[in-house]
């Protein structure tokens, strides 16, 4: 059995944490940290969990975390940073759900940021957590960077393209819609109930932390840089990231076939159907990423459709995916639970 601590349990994607560990055969939750809520049952917070988490929210200073396998992050951007090496030192090995070692950049990083960074000699360390593309280097890794909720949807939506070498990578639009659960559990007026329910907005649209995220990881891909523009919406619904990516071909190729065979195998990135319009609902607490591709008129613009639910595949089940593959396990473990409708 693996043992698993959690700092920072008590936001949306430490309680998703909670929840898929809480069903994983191969896992013991030792720890779950919070400052202010130390002393109180997680069940108490999140009744969800009663019969399943029998632990009590603790502070990082009096929790085992130095005892365990394996430590997750769901904290704050800059909070890993500050802990995440001595742990690493106590040969504890450690996935973060926040951007703290995304940016391979620091100077990057510190822009987007607006803080210096505690640690820039493990960012060189760290391994993108994005299974489908890094999995052998996740395999080896102590210190792993789980990819951004926009990221992975992005990602995995235009990767096929750019590895392919079939698009013009110096224009790349991706055209993307965020439930409110993204932006976190806090009290902001925009996400609001009466302020974000029946209505639809974009933001961010001159520049958004996760443009530099993905712009790095699609140029990896293509083994240059690229140009891309990253507008996100925010969308008057709980869970989901619907991504619409739009390309140029350079030249012809069957599209669905070169979606099919590039994710053949992945057990969680599903390709429909020719012509389909894959829907968030379909994901929803999942951690699945459903594509569709199409070429409208048949024209020389590639419009990929990407879904992903973003606490699962966007974050917390993603998480548990590369500590899967971190220790050995099936890939699956844990992981294999059906999307909820309605």
């Amino acid at each position: 059995m693996l043992k698993v601590g959690i700092v920072g349990g008590t936001g949306y994607t430490g309680v998703e944490l909670l929840r898929l560990l809480a069903q994983h055969p191969q896992v013991e939750i030792a720890a779950i940290t919070s400052r202010k809520e130390a002393g109180m049952p997680v069940a108490d917070m999140f009744p969800s969990l009663r019969g399943r988490v029998n632990l009590a929210f603790s502070t990082p200073e009096e929790a085992p975390l130095k005892s365990c396998d394996v430590v997750f992050f769901a904290t704050p951007n800059g909070v890993a940073m500050q802990q995440a090496r001595e742990l690493l030192e106590a040969g504890v090995r450690v996935i973060d759900l926040a951007a703290d070692f995304r940016l391979q950049d620091i100077a990057v990083w510190s822009k987007w940021y607006g803080m210096e960074h505690a640690c820039p000699d493990l960012v060189a360390e760290a391994v993108y957590g994005l299974p489908e593309i890094d999995r052998e280097r996740i395999r080896g890794a102590r210190l792993i960077a789980n990819p951004g909720c926009y990221p992975t949807a992005v990602q995995l939506g235009f990767l096929p393209l750019i590895e392919a070498g079939v698009v013009d990578t110096s224009w790349l639009v991706a055209d993307c819609k965020s439930g409110v659960s993204g932006a976190g559990r806090k009290a902001e007026t925009h996400i609001l109930y009466a302020e974000a329910t029946d209505s639809f907005k974009a933001y961010a649209v001159p520049g958004h932390r996760h443009w530099p995220e993905i712009r790095q990881g699609l140029a990896r891909m293509a083994g240059r840089d690229v140009g891309l523009t990253f507008v996100p919406h925010l969308t008057p619904m709980i869970r989901g990231i619907h991504a619409t990516l739009y390309a140029r071909l350079t030249r012809d190729v069957d599209l669905q076939a070169l979606y099919e065979q590039r994710y053949e195998g992945e057990a969680f990135v599903d390709v429909l159907p020719a012509k389909a319009h894959p829907e968030t609902r379909s994901v929803r607490a999942s951690n699945l990423c459903r594509i569709a591709v199409h070429r409208p008129q048949g024209g020389d613009t590639v419009v990929v459709l990407s879904v992903i639910d973003n606490l699962v595949k966007g974050a917390s089940g993603q998480a548990v995916q590369n500590m899967n593959i971190l220790f050995g396990l099936d890939e699956t473990t844990g992981l294999t639970q059906v999307p909820v409708s309605p």
